[in-house]
């Protein structure tokens, strides 16, 4: 016993077989002639012999029933030769006896043994058995009954061998038996074309199916395997029914592969130009050939390319004819004016480039230059639905990502190719535009493209290696034979990128010359010297290059030039031809490709020697047809005439064949050329022109078409090209490049698009391809292009609506609210300013202009628009990048309809009169407020507050553009008028100084145009308002903020608070106590960092002038006293400025008595400091008299404020201003106050007190209380300032009397004085006390002694007045006669006496 397999499969397959023999037999007897006694035997039916055989058919089906089940178990059922129990089945297909049901059976038995994989590849003579069933069923004969019948024979035939295909034994299938197969399948599909529709349908689609199964082969075929050879095409297209030629190549009986496939398409393409046929069997419907036929075939095509596309460039030779013969037939076919067949085209074009691109790069440009860009733009009649199927197809191409990154590469920085990417970016633009009608498919169509190339380059932007900013030079210094170099390494991007920089520059050049030449052959040539791109000694072979591969050339100037008799044209005619490739190609298609590269001369002489260059050149290449160059020239003229002849409507007789030849006898070295080559070049050009004008040439249609001569020339030139290199999608290399192309107009197209949608889909499609532009701009530098999107965008927000101004601004929140366009808009103005706003320039006025419009409606968060300024924290205030909350917005949204605040007596009043109305107005409606709500969003999604928050990170340059923006969105301060417009003003200003807070360290690049915008508030303004009060206090913050970092910039910063001063003083008034209090803020803070007299000058007049302001003043003095208490921040640069602001607090009647005395005390004791710094002085070693000096002045100025104050009207600071004098007179210890100095201090001191003496005497008691006391005050100030200065003064002779002689006349008069009828008993005390001090003080140093002892006199004369006996107190007689000698003592002693 075997396995359970054995024993189960064996016998299985035996019923198999049985029960087909069975069903067959049984369709069989169904008919008389097979069943029945009277069946057909062989015996006959009148034999009498009992010995009656079946038919052979028959035998043989029950021949193979009975051995079916005698093969035992242990044979393996693969052992078994498949021919045994398949040739009855086979003979029956074979017959032409059996009826249709019979053959339809072995069919369909046949199918099942397919079905249930009766046989592998491993059963013996298993190939044998396939060529077998493919011959039996290809050439399948049946007797035809009934068409139903016939139908459902044709469909089992179509299922067998779709069977066969698709089997496990295929692989044994050759290249012969697949394509018998494909022709049967085909001779179905036309015999069906006159049947019924179903079966059209099946065979259509099996052999879809069967071509499908052919080409999915492809990717187990090894490069190895391919065979090499020519291969014998049947005739698969004579009316369906003959039966091919037996083929003897062998290729054809190995397995199928490579030959099979180029079989099939090289069928496949026939079938595209079977319109040809139309003329000979006119029986063909016009239809079917036009589109139906074609568009099968090229649906089979489609077929094959999308299995196999990836594999088929592993295949030389597969490839090769995929890029010739098919993509010729597809390009010729494509132009068809069906959109099925169009589409189908442009879906296989698209499938070969997604695989095959980098082996089809002049194929694609001549696809896109010669069909895509003709159709898309509706030339020469193309219909609506051509146009639309070649946009969407340019759409595919775009949807891929580096398609025109690499069409920019490839074609455009190619010379020899088209513009590829600039031609088909501005067909996208141009078709993006709506021409004189509302947006139309076609135009979301062409900018969904746009956008898609737009977003693919900005998606690479910054995802790899980056170097699109390394621009080469554009200069070329030294020519070089540019034409046909290729680039030696692609895969080194740096060496790559330079050579196609270069290219694409030489291609600009030479489009320039190509103007030149237009206008004057000898000036473009002279254009190309000066690029360097002609040699400066012409060389012939540079100029056919620039003639045979420069497009847009004058070509009846190229035919001129080179049909010339100077010996240097010749020479380059010669050369010229020599550019071209004629090998192959019959005579006429060579002499079609040569005169369509210029205009063939009118003059025969021209003509001569442009026939002799070309005949030269075909003969050269193609020596085996004629016997010389001499037959070629004559039989070129030949066809020249011919052509004339016969496409001229002037010439009546046309020649005939016979006439051709007859004129062409023995003209190969005397004898004839064959007759059937004459006629092959006779018709052709009878069937197509060769057109001597080089004009497009035209379908029947009017499209351009791709003639053969011209795809040859494509394939010559496609040796010689570049390669095409593909783009990694990590890389932007040249995206730059492309961008600066495409900028302008991708924005134009979008805005048009953008402008006239209301579409929601395509609103926001536009705005990705607006956000992508701009994401380029900034990553590319090209700031020229963001601004003008950023000005465009602007635009659609109806924010910048000139009729604005005539709608109240709930309505124009509404309107903002529901039009999503406008809103979107926004989003996207404020989405790029906040992330590429290093880059705007001139685009901040709009976007500036557009946020003043928001804050005029109300729609701002409060962050942003609110002033806080005067509040103690509000200059470390900056905008936050918080958006309003709900709960803000909500409350937004309730007082949007409320008045705007105003100012003065007039704004109230209107505010009264508002409120009255306001009773009557009506609530908003749900729909407003759902309006007012949705524009709340969206300004909040803007971020608008960190455009300002971030300004520290700006770019210099857009840093004070948008400042620039802010000013002039302020306005000029003299033409602001109403509320409105003054609260933009300070709304401006507010982000100004936000900016300028933020920017410290850039402060040098704001604050000219910011001082300047302040300092025209400050000097227009006349009256109190907010305006004037932010400018102020946002300076005054601005210095408080900034002092500290900027030392090189502190003296600007402070000399800005000039402007202060400069106030009306109206203004001034109002706002005067919050100045000093800022200002105090700014000197406490910053005092260290003043270092300069200006500086100081500035502060401390802004601190005297609130001496004179009753609310102010103490402000001001308690900042003043920071400086002055002991000296803390005291300097020779600012001693003389506090002296005198101390001076002027001292002096004013507003300051309160004890402030007035406070100030006195600083003055006083800021003597300290000047001792202080005489002393640092001294221990300095160089040259310090200069700063000696210098201190003395400080003290000398001293000394002049405080006795300002000396004859104050208040009895207190009167008093203590002497006091304060007397301190800063006395407390000079330390201070080098030299002799010249005192002599103008008591210049000063006799000047106070005879002062105050005339005041005691002519002024009332009411005025100047208690005299007397300041008056014993001033004398004791005299004493002691001449005691403290004694041992300076003394020095100077008599200079020094005059001072002494002063200090006693003084005394004597204060003595003598009577207020009011009385002497002042005080003064009569002290009086004399003080000079016997002083004469001491003299006796003791000698002080009275001088050459001539005239001083004694003067000083006894003076004293005995004072009194009378204080001489003998202070001077005895052993004293003066020491002192003034013997005479004099006497004479002095007789005076006393006698005053005694």
């Amino acid at each position: 016993m075997g396995g359970p397999s054995c024993s189960v499969r064996t016998p299985s397959m035996a019923c198999v077989i049985s029960a087909e023999v069975a069903t067959v037999l049984a369709v069989m007897r169904r008919n008389v002639r097979w069943g029945g006694p009277i069946g057909v035997r062989y015996g006959g039916v009148d034999s009498h012999s009992d010995d009656h055989t079946d038919h052979p058919l028959i035998q043989s089906l029950k021949s193979v029933r009975s051995l079916a089940f005698s093969w035992s178990p242990p044979h393996e059922f693969s052992s078994i030769d498949p021919i045994v129990y398949l040739r009855p089945f086979l003979d029956i297909i074979r017959s032409d006896e059996t009826g249709a049901p019979i053959t339809g059976a072995a069919l369909n038995s046949l199918h099942k043994f397919f079905a249930l994989d009766l046989f592998n590849v491993h059963t013996v003579n298993i190939t044998g058995a396939m060529d077998a069933v493919i011959d039996a069923v290809t050439g399948c004969r049946f007797e035809v009954t009934d068409p139903a019948s016939e139908e459902a024979v044709l469909m089992k035939i179509l299922q067998v061998l779709l069977g066969c295909m698709r089997s496990r034994v295929a692989p044994v299938l050759t290249n012969k038996h697949v394509c018998a197969v494909v022709n049967t399948c085909f001779r179905v599909v036309q015999q069906a074309g006159t049947k019924g529709e179903l079966l059209q349908r099946v065979s259509r689609q099996t052999m879809q199916e069967v071509i499908r199964c052919v080409f999915s082969r492809l990717p187990d075929l090894k490069p190895d395997e391919e065979n090499n050879g020519s291969i014998t095409q049947p005739n698969l297209l004579e009316n369906g029914s003959t039966n091919p030629e037996p083929i003897t190549d062998p290729l054809m009986n190995r397995p199928y592969g490579i030959p099979c496939m180029i079989e099939i398409f090289e069928f496949l393409c026939s079938l595209l130009n079977i319109a040809d046929d139309m003329e000979m069997n006119p029986r063909i419907s016009p239809l079917d050939f036009e589109e139906d036929v074609p568009l099968f075939a090229l649906g089979l095509v489609h077929s094959a390319i999308e299995l196999s596309s990836a594999f088929i460039q592993k295949h030389p030779q597969l490839l090769n004819f995929v890029k010739d013969e098919l993509f010729r037939n597809l390009m010729q076919f494509g132009l068809s004016q069906s959109p099925l067949v169009l589409s189908t085209v442009c879906s296989i074009v698209l499938n070969l480039f997604y695989h095959l691109r980098v082996q089809l790069k002049l194929q694609l440009e001549a696809f896109f230059s010669g069909m895509i860009l003709v159709l898309a733009q509706s030339r020469y009649g193309v219909s609506y639905q051509q146009q639309e199927v070649a946009l969407e197809t340019l759409v595919d191409f775009c949807r891929q990502k580096e398609f025109m990154a690499e069409m920019y590469a490839n074609m455009d920085c190619e010379i020899l190719c088209v513009n590829a990417f600039e031609e088909l970016f501005g067909l996208l633009s141009k078709s993006a535009f709506p021409v004189n009608a509302p947006l139309s498919p076609l135009n979301v169509l062409a900018l969904e493209g746009l956008v898609s190339v737009v977003q693919s380059l900005a998606e690479r932007v910054r995802t790899g290696p980056h170097n699109s900013d390394q621009m080469i030079s554009d200069e070329i210094n030294e020519y070089y034979p540019f034409w046909l170099i290729k680039c030696e390494n692609v895969s080194d991007p740096d060496m790559w990128v330079q050579f196609m920089r270069r290219r694409k520059y030489i291609k600009k050049k030479l489009m320039i010359a190509v103007d030149n030449f237009n206008k004057d052959p000898k000036k473009g040539f002279e254009f190309l010297q000066s690029v360097n791109l002609l040699p400066k000694n012409l060389e012939p072979n540079s100029i056919a290059l620039f003639l045979r591969y420069t497009p847009g050339l004058d070509k009846t100037l190229i035919g001129d030039y080179l049909g010339h008799h100077d010996e240097f044209c010749i020479k380059v005619l010669n050369e010229f031809a020599k550019t071209f490739d004629f090998k192959g190609m019959n005579l006429d298609t060579a002499l079609r490709l040569f005169l369509e590269t210029f205009r063939l001369p009118g003059e025969s002489q021209k003509i001569q020697r442009v026939l002799e260059a070309f005949s030269e050149r075909y003969y050269e290449q193609t020596p085996h047809i004629f016997a010389n160059m001499d037959t070629a020239l004559v039989l070129s003229y030949s066809l020249i005439m011919l052509n004339t002849d016969q496409h001229n409507f002037r010439v009546k007789n046309k020649m005939t064949e016979e006439d051709f030849i007859r004129n062409n006898r023995r003209i190969n070295n005397g004898s004839d050329l064959p007759r059937d080559f004459l006629s092959e070049l006779y018709y052709s050009i009878c069937r197509n022109e060769i057109r001597t004008i080089p004009a497009e040439s035209r379908t029947g249609s009017g499209l351009p078409e791709m003639t053969l001569s011209r795809w040859l020339d494509l394939m010559a030139k496609s040796d010689k090209a570049s390669p095409y290199v593909p783009c990694d999608l990590s890389c932007c290399f040249l995206d730059r490049d492309m961008f600066v192309i495409m900028s302008g107009t991708a924005v134009a197209a979008i805005s048009v698009v953008f402008d006239y949608t209301e579409n929601e889909q395509v609103v926001k499609s536009c705005i990705n391809g607006f956000i992508s532009v701009a994401k380029l701009a900034a990553n590319y530098h090209t700031e020229e292009a963001l601004n003008d999107l950023v000005i465009a965008l602007c635009k659609f927000t109806t924010l910048l609506n000139d009729n604005n101004n005539y709608v109240q601004a709930d309505e124009m929140v509404m309107n903002f609210g529901e039009d999503i366009k406008a809103r979107m808009a926004t989003e996207a103005v404020f989405y790029i300013a906040n992330n590429y706003s290093d880059h705007i320039r001139s685009g901040w006025r709009s976007i500036v202009d557009c946020m003043l419009m928001l804050h005029k409606l109300g729609l701002l968060p409060a962050q942003l628009a609110s002033d806080n300024s005067s509040e103690p924290s509000s200059s470390d205030s900056v905008p936050t990048n918080r958006a309003a909350t709900p709960v803000a917005a909500s409350q937004s949204v309730q007082v949007l309809n409320a008045p705007k605040k105003s100012y003065g007596l007039m704004g109230r009043f209107t505010q009264l009169l508002y409120l009255d109305t306001e009773e009557i107005r009506t609530q908003p409606t749900e729909e407003q407020l759902k309006a007012q709500r949705t524009a709340l969003e969206t300004v909040q999604k803007c971020q608008i507050s960190n455009i300002f928050s971030e300004s520290k990170f700006l770019h210099a340059d857009s840093l004070i553009q948008l400042a620039h923006a802010l000013v002039r969105g302020a306005g000029p301060p003299q033409k602001i008028g109403g509320t409105n417009e003054e609260e933009t003003a300070v709304f401006c200003l507010d982000l100004l100084i936000t900016i300028t807070l933020n920017n410290r360290d850039r402060i040098t690049l704001l604050w000219q145009e910011i001082y300047e915008h302040i300092s025209r508030i400050v000097q227009s303004t006349v009256m109190p308002c907010n305006l004037v009060e932010k400018a102020v206090f946002g300076l005054l913050h601005i210095c408080q903020r900034l002092l500290p970092y900027k030392e090189n910039l502190s003296d600007d910063l402070l000399k800005s608070l000039q402007l202060v001063l400069k106030l009306d003083a109206r203004v001034a008034d109002a706002y005067c106590e919050n100045i000093t209090q800022e200002v105090a803020r700014l000197l406490k803070a910053n005092a260290v960092h003043i270092r300069s007299q200006t500086g100081w000058r500035v502060v401390i007049n802004l601190l005297s002038i609130t001496a004179r302001h009753p609310d102010a003043c103490e402000t001001g003095f308690d900042a003043l006293n920071f400086i002055m208490l002991d000296g803390a921040h005291l300097n020779p640069m600012n001693f003389v400025l506090c002296v005198e602001a101390a001076r002027q607090f001292a002096d004013s009647r507003l300051v309160p008595g004890d402030k007035s005395v406070r100030a006195l005390d600083l003055m006083a004791g800021s003597v300290s400091c000047l001792a202080r710094w005489s002393c640092e002085v001294k221990d300095v070693q160089g040259e310090v008299q200069p700063v000696l000096d210098g201190i003395r002045e400080m003290w000398l100025r001293l000394v002049l404020a405080v006795r300002r104050v000396c004859v104050d009207t208040r009895e207190e600071v009167r008093n203590h201003s002497l006091i304060s004098m007397q301190r800063c007179l006395v407390g000079v210890e330390g201070i080098c106050i030299d002799s010249a100095t005192w002599l103008q201090a008591f210049e000063v001191v006799f000047q106070l007190l005879d002062e105050m003496l005339e005041i005691a005497l002519n002024y009332s008691p009411k005025d100047y209380r208690n005299m007397e006391a300041s008056l014993l005050n001033g004398v004791k100030l005299l004493s002691k300032a001449f005691l403290q200065s004694l041992s300076e003064v003394v020095s100077l002779g008599d200079t020094f009397g005059e001072i002494w002689l002063g200090v006693l006349s003084r005394m004597e008069r204060y003595l003598k004085v009577k207020l009011r009828g009385r002497r002042m008993e005080k003064l009569q005390e002290a009086i004399p006390e003080l000079l016997k001090n002083m004469l001491l003080v003299m006796k003791a140093s000698g002080a009275l002694v001088n050459e001539r002892n005239d001083l004694w006199d003067k000083t006894f004369g003076l004293a005995n007045n004072i009194a009378p006996a204080l001489i003998l107190e202070v001077f005895p007689k052993e004293d003066r006669e020491k002192e003034v000698g013997g005479t004099l003592s006497a004479v002095l002693d007789g005076g006393i006496q006698a005053a005694v």
